[in-house]
C-alpha cells in the first residue's frame, strides 16, 4: 500500500531539496520523546528504565518544535514514554501542525478516550496505536490484561470521530507467520484501520526481557512466509515496497541511522532511536560528531540482528527514490 499521498509528497519534495542542496544526510522523520513516564510496563522495551526524576520530567512545547524546525523534518512521530501523560500534548500537536508537518502521536490507547476531544480531525494527523499481537499475545506483551480490548475501543473511538488511525506492531521469536498474518488480518479487514506498521523487535540494552528478539535469519523466514502467496498487497501497509523485500530478505541494505533520530529530554540520541552511547545537544552536533560508518551490521554487534524501520525503511525510501522502476512500482503499489 505504502504512504498516504500527501505524506509522500512531502517527503518526496524535501528529498528532492536535500538533492538539490548535496546534503549527504539529513532527517526524513524526527522521533522526538517529550517525556519517559508510562502508564504501562512493557517487557521489550527500554525507555521506561530511566532514573525516577528523569520519569518526572515533561518536554516544553517551545523545545519540541525548536527540535523538529533545527533538524527541518517534515514528518514528527510523537513517541515515549506514553505521550498522552504530557499535559501539553495536544498543544505539541497544533503547533506541529501549524508548521504544515505530518504528525503521528504514538500511544497505547488506554488512555485517549480520556483525551480525544482535545484534538481535531486533521490531513497531517494520525493516531498510532501500539498493538503487538491479538487479544492474549497483545496483552502479555504490556504486562496488563484487559489492554488489547481498551486499545481496540479507543481506535473505533477515534475512527468514528473521524481520525486517521494507524497502528505499529513489532513482532518478537515467539510470534510465527501465522500470527502475523492474524494480527495483519484483523488490523486491516475488522478494525479498517489505515495503516499498518510492522517492525521485528530490537533488543534494547535495558529491556527488562531478553530473550524475545529475532535474529536476521530468523525475521526473513517468518516475514517471508507471512506475505507469501501475494499476501501483503492486501494489507494498507505504512511501508515502501523495497523495505518489505528487506524483511524478506529479497533486498540487502546498508542502516541509514541519520535520517530518522531521535530527540528526547537528554538531548539528540546517538548514533539511532535503538542505541543510547551518547547525547548532545544539538543537530548539528549529531549529525557532525557521530561516528556513522562506525555502526551497521558487521561494524557493531548490536547492530547485527537489527532490522528495524527506523534503520532500514529510509535507505528503501531513497533506493526507491533513485529508481525509475522502484518509483512506478511505488505509485501502482499505493
Amino acid at each position: 500500500m505504502g504512504l498516504p499521498l500527501n505524506l509522500a509528497a512531502k517527503i518526496g519534495t524535501h528529498l528532492v531539496k536535500q538533492k538539490i542542496k548535496r546534503n549527504d544526510k539529513f532527517t526524513m522523520i524526527v522521533e522526538i520523546e517529550p517525556l519517559f513516564a508510562c502508564n504501562l510496563k512493557c517487557g521489550g522495551c527500554g525507555k521506561i528504565q530511566q532514573p525516577h526524576d528523569v520519569l518526572k520530567k515533561r518536554m516544553p512545547v517551545e523545545q519540541v518544535v525548536a527540535a523538529v524546525e533545527e533538524c527541518g523534518a517534515p514528518m514528527v512521530s510523537l513517541a515515549g514514554g506514553e505521550p498522552l501523560m504530557h499535559k501539553d500534548i495536544d498543544k505539541i500537536v497544533e503547533a506541529l501542525l501549524r508548521r504544515k508537518k505530518f504528525v503521528v502521536l504514538c500511544t497505547n490507547a488506554v488512555l485517549l478516550p480520556k483525551h480525544l476531544h482535545k484534538f481535531k480531525p486533521n490531513r497531517n494527523f494520525a493516531w498510532m496505536v501500539h498493538l503487538d499481537g491479538l487479544e492474549e499475545r497483545h496483552d502479555e506483551a504490556v504486562a496488563k490484561e484487559g489492554v488489547f480490548k481498551e486499545a481496540v475501543a479507543a481506535i473505533k473511538m477515534a475512527k468514528d470521530a473521524g481520525f486517521q488511525v494507524f497502528t505499529n506492531s513489532t513482532f518478537f521469536n515467539t510470534d510465527s507467520p501465522e500470527s502475523v498474518r492474524e494480527v495483519l488480518d484483523y488490523l486491516n479487514d475488522d478494525l479498517k484501520v489505515d495503516r499498518m506498521q510492522i517492525s521485528p523487535g530490537y533488543a534494547y540494552e535495558k529491556a527488562p526481557i531478553q530473550n524475545r528478539f529475532l535474529g536476521v535469519e530468523q525475521t526473513r523466514k517468518m516475514f517471508r512466509e507471512a506475505f507469501g502467496e501475494g499476501r501483503r498487497k492486501k494489507w494498507r501497509l505504512n511501508h515502501s515496497a523495497l523495505f518489505l523485500d528487506f524483511l524478506e530478505g529479497k533486498r540487502e541494505f546498508e542502516c541509514t541511522p541519520w535520517a530518522i533520530p531521535s530527540y528526547s529530554l537528554l538531548g539528540w540520541q546517538q548514533p539511532c532511536y535503538l542505541m543510547a552511547d551518547g547525547y548532545v545537544p544539538t543537530y548539528k552536533e549529531l549529525i557532525e560528531t557521530t561516528d556513522w560508518d562506525a555502526f551497521g551490521r558487521g561494524k557493531d554487534p548490536r547492530c547485527d540482528n537489527c532490522m528495524a524501520h527506523c534503520g532500514y525503511e529510509p535507505t528503501a525510501v531513497l533506493a526507491t527514490m533513485g529508481s525509475l522502476k522502484e518509483s512506478l512500482r511505488a505509485v501502482v503499489a499505493g
